[in-house]
């Protein structure tokens, strides 16, 4: 006769597994965050969504800085820097960007190409939220860097000004452009702005409308950087790049956003 299933017994059964298990398996069911230093429920999830079973680290080498409070939360300023990265461990050829408790995650993805490791850019927070740059080396391991930014919240569920007021229609696809020499480090900082209501599909009657994809050409037709956006990326995307010494303009801005309409652009200094 079995004896009877009471939960000291079962307790007691969930203890024994737990001491037989493997030391990974022990540490990720007694810190569900997987020893995240921020503490994020989602990172874990997020972990094997974006890495997957690929070799990771947390790194001091890759910045991410942002506000300790983002007073407007559908123009969230952020700094991605992994030129410290790329100084030790060798060439970056991806970085991805994520805010884990946004109602969507996935924020951006930018391969630097013939640029710095390094992107400035806004975005629209639901709610408080650790903010990552995942950063992968042509060696194929990603180092990740993050940091905390709180929000008022509300920053993905409500319209934009030129989607309030109409004037999207009037603007859509046109870009705007500064380039500066960067006189310290060398290289050349541009900024880009590429009109665009950018809705994220999350307000009532709205449905999704958002730039897909940028790439810069230089003046020989090679390709500067390439990048993915997403719906989090803020309206009228404001981008800031480094470029290296050896890429020269003018330049040539391609794109296109996820109604087929395309992006096409001169840019010069």
């Amino acid at each position: 006769m079995r004896p009877p299933i009471t939960r000291r017994r079962t307790l007691a059964q969930l203890g024994s597994a737990l001491l037989i298990a493997p030391p990974a398996l022990r540490a990720q069911i007694k810190d569900p965050t997987g020893g995240d230093p921020l503490g994020s429920m989602q990172w874990p999830a997020l972990l094997q969504k974006h890495i997957g079973q690929a070799t990771w680290r947390f790194s001091d080498e890759v910045w991410v800085k942002g506000p300790e409070f983002a007073e407007d939360a559908m123009n969230v300023p952020i700094l991605i820097d992994a030129r410290a990265l790329q100084r030790s461990v060798g060439p970056i050829d991806r970085m991805v960007v994520i805010a884990d408790r946004n109602p969507i995650q996935h924020i951006l993805d930018f391969e630097p190409l013939g640029s710095w490791p390094m992107l400035a850019f806004r975005f629209r927070m639901e709610q408080g939220s650790p903010v990552r740059a995942l950063v992968r080396t042509r060696d194929g391991r990603w180092h990740v860097g993050h940091t905390w930014v709180n929000a008022a919240g509300g920053g993905c569920t409500v319209p934009g000004q030129t989607r309030s007021d109409g004037s999207w229609s009037q603007t859509l696809g046109q870009v705007q452009a500064k380039v500066f020499r960067n006189v310290i480090e060398g290289g050349t900082r541009m900024r880009l702005r590429v009109m665009h209501p950018m809705d994220t599909g999350l307000v009532a009657g709205i449905p999704s409308f958002h730039i897909e994809h940028l790439e810069l050409q230089d003046a020989q037709q090679r390709l500067c950087w390439r990048m993915a956006l997403h719906e989090p990326v803020s309206e009228n995307p404001l981008l800031t790049f480094e470029l290296g010494d050896k890429v020269q303009g003018p330049w040539h801005l391609v794109g296109r956003d996820n109604g087929g309409n395309r992006i096409d652009a001169q840019v010069r200094a």
